[in-house]
């Protein structure tokens, strides 16, 4: 379960070489944002400009739009819940301007691969290390792995992160469980107010 998001990425493509170094170091704060990105959300030390814009390419279209730049970046994740929309649209104007010279609308491979090559980097905003994964695997990578392990017994999860995570499968279970249970429910056509019954009854 655990980096199945990653493996998986990681297996699509040979463009992978050199991708999938050791499991990262503390991160390194003089490292550019794509480093520390992949260090912080991916556990990957090394890796190439093919391969760190293969796993970014969520469509596997050969080009980053918009959206997928938003979400390399993190800019929906509820870390982020406090930037305007308007924060968001300067930072990827900035990385459009930087690696979509021709104003296409989109980041193709071709452009990525020649720009980085000249030097030219993801600019860091301060959103954070790209959270951009659900919540299995924010949970997973970020605390899981580093506190627990493939052995770890329930007793062991017992802290205030796992008690937060599980806690939120709960209440998704039981907020589905009362949804269920809604739908189930037949309409009772003398429990509708007046009103509202020729329309219900059509």
């Amino acid at each position: 379960m655990l980096f199945a998001l990653t493996a998986a990425l990681l297996a699509l493509s040979g463009s992978f070489v050199n991708a999938h170094g050791s499991h990262s170091s503390p991160e390194n704060p003089s490292a550019d944002w794509a480093t520390r990105h992949m260090q912080e959300e991916h556990h990957i030390d090394t890796f190439d400009g093919g391969s760190f814009f293969t796993l970014h390419d969520y469509d596997s279209s050969g080009a980053w739009t918009p959206d997928e730049v938003r979400k390399t970046y993190g800019m929906d994740d509820e870390s982020n819940a406090g930037l305007t929309d308007e924060r968001k649209q300067e930072a990827l104007r900035e990385v459009f301007s930087l690696f979509d010279p021709a104003n296409t609308g989109f980041i193709s491979r071709e452009n990525w691969m020649r720009l980085i090559a000249d030097g030219v980097q993801l600019p860091d905003f301060g959103f954070g290390p790209g959270h951009h994964g659900d919540i299995e695997y924010e949970y997973e990578i970020h605390h899981f792995e580093k506190y627990h392990g493939e052995d770890a017994t329930e007793e062991d999860l017992k802290h205030p992160e796992d008690i937060e995570h599980f806690k939120r499968h709960d209440e998704e279970e039981e907020a589905q469980e009362r949804l269920d249970q809604l739908e189930r429910m037949a309409i009772v056509v003398a429990n509708i107010p007046a009103k509202f019954r020729r329309q219900v009854l059509g």
